[in-house]
C-alpha cells in the first residue's frame, strides 16, 4: 500500500536557524517558507537527491507545532510521510484494519498541494505518520 518515502519533518521553533544550518552548514537546497493557514505551521523543505526534509514552525499559538515544540523545546522529528496511489483506499484499508485517522477521517490539501491524512501514532509504533496522494 505504501510507496516512496515523501519526507521526514522536523519541529523548529526558529524557522531562520533551522534553514541556516541546512542551508550554510550542510548545503542543501531549500525552499521558500510558506504559511500553510490550514494546518496551522510554515513549512521549508530541504531537496535531497532521495526524498526531503520539511521544516515545520508553529503559525499562531493554536498551532498543533507549538504544543510540540512545549515539550521538545528544541524542536525534534515530528512525523513521517509515504506516498499512496489511492489515499481514499488506504483510509479505507487501514480503518477497517482497526487503523485511526485523525480529524474527520477525510483528506485536507497538505502542503504539496495533494490529500493527505494523518494517523494517529499510537496505532503506528509512536509515530505520527502522514499519507500522500502520489
Amino acid at each position: 500500500m505504501i510507496g516512496r518515502l515523501n519526507h521526514v519533518a522536523i519541529a523548529v521553533s526558529d524557522m531562520e536557524a533551522a534553514t541556516a544550518i541546512y542551508r550554510d552548514t550542510l548545503g542543501a537546497e531549500i525552499s521558500d517558507k510558506v504559511a500553510q493557514p490550514d494546518h496551522g505551521v510554515s513549512t521549508v523543505f530541504i531537496n535531497l537527491p532521495n526524498t526531503k526534509i520539511e521544516l515545520l514552525e508553529p503559525l499562531g499559538d493554536a498551532s498543533p507545532i507549538a504544543k510540540f515544540l512545549e515539550k521538545n523545546p528544541s524542536g525534534g522529528i515530528h512525523h513521517i510521510c509515504y506516498e499512496v496511489d489511492d489515499i481514499l483506499a488506504a483510509r479505507d484499508k487501514l480503518v477497517a484494519q482497526g487503523g485511526r485517522v485523525l480529524g474527520d477521517g477525510n483528506p485536507k490539501i497538505g502542503a504539496h498541494g495533494k490529500p493527505v491524512l494523518f494517523l494517529h501514532p499510537k496505532d503506528f509504533l509512536g509515530t505520527l505518520t502522514e499519507l500522500e496522494q502520489a
